[in-house]
């Protein structure tokens, strides 16, 4: 029987298939049954692709979303992988107390999940941090302006992401639940709400400088392409590195008026690369989903060859964020934090198991103290600059009589 499985399925690992989905098996002993009892007639033909994510797969998520109600979880993926109940302080339990009609909007802009909100705005405090002056602390207002900046766009990323996938969304595990693909929100509420996002974005925005505010601008046509990449490409993560790093650009520019590109650029570069570190292993939870419905993806790109390719990733995420440091006079505290952003990064690739969804949400979302280490870094570096420019020099000039 094995050999009448899906041929897309037998692209990856034997251990990804029959141990970090026992639902495989679940859909193959169904099948199994079906033809025991003599409706081979009757049941649906493996080597028939779209018959299997009808009659199998689409039914089994029913099932699951019949025994779970999307009130009661936080997110399809925390019933899946069996995560700690939430704190009544966390985020996905202040949308949980929110009032019920606004609910599945919150949910849509994943208010209840804040980690990607965490790894857009990173990048932004880098360039902050590295546009301040010599001896100062970041410009606070910035932060916090950026800070809101990134809960809209992160928002606004994530409605367009879910109008594109709603039907996509309803065949996956992970993302049954999502307001769109629960029936919760329909699509015309969900532009309703984008636009309502994008236009306190805007806001934001043209409280910027003139080259900032057209700097900003550009980003929307990643945002709004970034969904289709998944269908035509095997790199959508790296798609989403330019996204996801924009505010690496643009935060300098908010500063300074304009772009220092020996700066910026190496920060971009390196923050796209360290998008395609995180977001390859946030997609290894997915792999045989995605393998089934036709979504493609650098997990499944790289397959059982991820670790080499991270390893690959994170040296030259390094070597980026050092060019940087030189081209902006960065300090001792700077490098520093490099090192134990280097050993965080060889430690998320030894460790990772790219078949347990669990350890790879945790290797994902440790990702924020990595971003964090490095925005101390840079902050404290850019102190340690004015330290050492106000010195005493060694030499000492004598007066000619």
């Amino acid at each position: 029987m094995i050999l009448n499985f899906p041929a897309r399925l037998l692209q990856l690992p034997y251990s990804s298939v029959f141990t970090y989905y026992p639902r495989v098996l679940a859909n193959h002993a169904w099948y199994c049954q079906r033809i025991s009892k003599g409706e081979r007639e009757s049941a649906p033909k493996f080597r028939d692709f779209d018959i299997y994510k009808q009659n199998v797969t689409r039914d089994l998520l029913s099932k699951r979303r019949d025994r779970c109600s999307t009130s009661g979880l936080v997110g399809y993926h925390a019933t899946l992988c069996g995560r700690r109940a939430f704190s009544l302080l966390s985020p996905a339990s202040v949308v949980e107390r929110a009032p019920k009609p606004a609910q599945p909007y919150l949910r849509l802009m994943r208010l209840d999940k804040p980690i990607g909100t965490w790894l857009l705005y990173l990048p932004c405090t880098w360039s902050i941090a590295l546009a301040a002056d010599p001896g100062c602390l970041p410009q606070f207002s910035m932060l916090a302006l950026f800070g809101v900046g990134a809960v809209l766009m992160r928002g606004a990323g994530c409605t367009i992401n879910d109008m594109w996938d709603k039907n996509f969304d309803k065949k996956v595990a992970r993302t049954a639940s999502r307001p769109l693909a629960a029936g919760d929100v329909t699509r015309f509420q969900a532009l309703v709400f984008l636009g309502g996002q994008l236009s306190l974005a805007l806001c934001i925005l043209l409280s910027f400088n003139y080259y900032s505010i057209a700097l900003g601008a550009a980003s929307l046509t990643l945002v709004v392409s970034y969904p289709l990449m998944k269908r035509i490409t095997y790199w959508p993560q790296l798609y989403l590195g330019f996204t996801f790093n924009w505010g690496a650009l643009l935060g300098w520019s908010a500063i300074k008026g304009y772009c220092d590109w020996s700066v910026c650029l190496p920060l971009y570069m390196s923050g796209i690369l360290w998008t395609l570190i995180y977001d390859t292993i946030y997609a290894h939870q997915d792999k045989v989903d995605d393998v089934l419905i036709g979504v493609k993806s650098t997990a499944l790109r790289f397959n059982e060859q991820t670790k080499l390719w991270l390893i690959g990733f994170s040296a030259a995420m390094l070597a980026g964020l050092a060019l940087t440091g030189v081209n902006c006079g960065q300090t001792l505290p700077y490098y520093v934090s490099l090192a134990v952003v280097g050993a965080h990064l060889a430690y998320q690739v030894y460790t990772l198991d790219m078949n347990d969804p669990e350890n790879c949400w945790k290797k994902f979302t440790s990702n924020r103290s990595l971003g964090l280490l490095l925005f101390v870094g840079i902050v404290l570096g850019n102190l340690w600059r004015k330290e050492k420019e106000h010195q005493p020099t060694t030499n000492t000039f004598v007066a000619v009589h």
